[in-house]
């Protein structure tokens, strides 16, 4: 189960692979909280609005999202926290000019109340 959400800003599209990255956050997942591959599920969102501070220069930014049941240690979580920022760096660069902010957040879903199904065609 993580579900694995990446909110990018609107100038970073096209500048980075989101499957590759997708497949690459997967793996860090796998080996970091020993989640299983298929289920680890990324959704990319382009974010059109990012404002920072009163900034109105061109900030970029990435946001790695987890979602996950509980039961991984503060220092497992951690230790993905900063792998996924690593490799954040290793796909995603900053234009010229520009800021690029990157931050990653685990949260634990609520295992009693969480439901999800598959429908195939």
């Amino acid at each position: 189960m993580p579900q694995i959400s990446v909110d990018y800003s609107p100038s970073l599209a096209g500048s980075f692979d989101p499957g590759a990255l997708g497949v690459a956050i997967t793996g860090l997942t796998v080996k970091t909280i020993n989640a299983s591959p298929q289920a680890c599920k990324t959704l990319f969102r382009r974010i059109d609005d990012f404002v920072v501070g009163e900034s109105t220069g061109p900030d970029t930014q990435v946001f790695v999202e987890f979602q996950i049941f509980p039961g991984r240690s503060p220092e497992a979580k951690a230790a993905l926290s900063e792998a996924v920022l690593a490799l954040l760096a290793e796909h995603i660069a900053p234009a010229a000019g520009t800021r690029l902010y990157t931050a990653v957040n685990i949260t634990e879903i609520d295992r009693d109340s969480y439901r999800s199904t598959v429908a195939e065609g």
